[in-house]
């Protein structure tokens, strides 16, 4: 079972705790708020995509590179593909 299937309800809980923050950075944009309750506000969403970003990466990390039975061909198509993904998260 693929890790994003079994850690679901999690993974979406996080989603949906992100949506809510952006639904809040909007409602306060609307209605004039301090600048600085917005920077606090697109910071809780910065973390909160980071730890997304995490969980999903350690799982894949786990699942397809700690597999003892894949070939090193496909273990390195998997880094490949994680590295990828890296370094357009990080640019």
């Amino acid at each position: 079972m693929s890790h994003t299937i079994r850690d679901r309800k999690q993974l979406l809980t996080r989603v949906r705790r992100i949506r809510g923050q952006a639904e809040a950075i909007e409602r306060a944009l609307e209605q004039g708020s301090e600048c600085t309750a917005i920077l606090q506000q697109i910071a809780a969403i910065r973390g909160a995509v980071n730890g997304l970003m995490t969980q999903v990466l350690e799982g894949h990390m786990r699942e397809h590179l700690g597999d003892v039975d894949a070939t090193p061909a496909q273990r390195e198509q998997d880094l490949e593909q994680v590295l990828g993904v890296l370094r357009s998260y990080l640019k």
